[in-house]
């Protein structure tokens, strides 16, 4: 696929999402109103896929933004695809629609382009996102996920959003809701943490075989500002190979990082609150990496998570422990 600032891919509903998508997750130190400001640069520079959802508390915020770009004539609502997310406290099917139309409002937007479920874990249902007992430990739920599913079909049904998803999800996890008896839509995206050191292969050929599209997050790597990183992983943008690549194409190592999964034919999310990293994570049409560069920056692949959420390890919905 000839690959340009407005290209696409066609999704299993025939629905299209843009190859690459704008960010808004910030770490907790930082202020919400950031993604109003970068969002609104994002779509000016050209971005037309957003991403957000309810856990990071900026919903408001991004939808003002996307809100004043279409006030101004910069964009239509319909030149924008918005991708929001289901939290884990919100899987009981009866939570899953309300949960839904509070983003909406939120946002002040009629409908979402796509809407995933965040995790396959279950957390204990209430407006508390990180429910814990007595002893600081989560408490879990159990609500059966293809009924979950059947309650975002019927948010799909309703015109409340245009496509659906999941993220964070294993085969085993696809496969329990493709095998589902009555599935009315299949997923059309699953979004996982993808970048060189985990370049999701296994999982990306599994859904391509399905039809979903994978989307990947932290492909730049993930932010030293959260606690749960480790402070010694690897950094993806300082990478010998990945750097010596990009110095051969004239461009960033970001740049190079980007291209190559687009070049495989997975959906990027970039993100960042610079206007400058902005403007350069979108600036990745303009070369192509031959296929000795693509071999090479698959060998980079060791499996590495930079979100192991290994708090969740003994949930018994647990996406990582299988071995995709």
């Amino acid at each position: 696929m000839e690959l340009a600032a407005e290209s696409a891919i066609t999704m299993n509903d025939g629905h299209k999402i843009p190859v690459i998508g704008f960010g808004t997750y910030a770490p907790a130190k930082f202020s919400k109103n950031l993604a109003e400001e970068a969002t609104k640069a994002a779509i000016e520079l050209g971005y037309r896929h957003i991403d957000c959802a309810y856990l990071y508390g900026n919903e408001a915020d991004v939808g003002r933004a996307m809100r004043e770009k279409i006030a101004n004539g910069t964009v239509r609502r319909e030149d924008l695809f918005y991708t929001g997310k289901l939290w884990c406290t919100f899987h009981t099917p009866d939570l899953v629609r309300p949960a839904l139309e509070r983003s909406l409002k939120s946002l002040q937007l009629e409908y979402m382009d796509l809407f995933i479920i965040h995790s396959p874990m279950e957390l204990k249902p209430g407006d508390d996102p990180f429910p814990m007992d007595e002893d600081g430990r989560f408490i879990y739920h159990n609500t059966d996920i293809r009924d979950t599913w059947e309650a975002m079909e019927k948010c799909k049904d309703a015109g409340l959003v245009k496509s659906i998803g999941v993220s964070n999800f294993n085969r085993r996890q696809i496969e329990l809701i493709l095998n589902k008896p009555g599935l009315k839509y299949k997923p059309v995206c699953n979004q996982v943490e993808c970048h060189i050191y985990l370049n999701q292969r296994n999982l990306f050929d599994f859904c391509k075989s399905q039809g979903i599209v994978l989307v990947g997050y932290s492909v730049l790597g993930s932010s030293r500002d959260e606690q749960w990183i480790d402070q010694n992983s690897p950094v993806v943008l300082k990478d010998p190979v990945l750097g010596a690549i990009a110095k051969k194409h004239n461009k960033t190592p970001a740049q190079v990082a980007i291209r190559y999964f687009l070049q495989l034919g997975i959906v990027v999310l970039a993100k960042s609150f610079n206007p400058e990293r902005i403007k350069e994570n979108f600036q990745v049409f303009d070369f192509t990496l031959p296929p000795e560069d693509m071999k090479d920056l698959e060998a980079l692949n060791r499996n590495y998570r930079y979100v192991p959420a290994k708090q969740f390890a003994d949930h018994p919905k647990f996406p990582f422990a299988d071995d995709y």
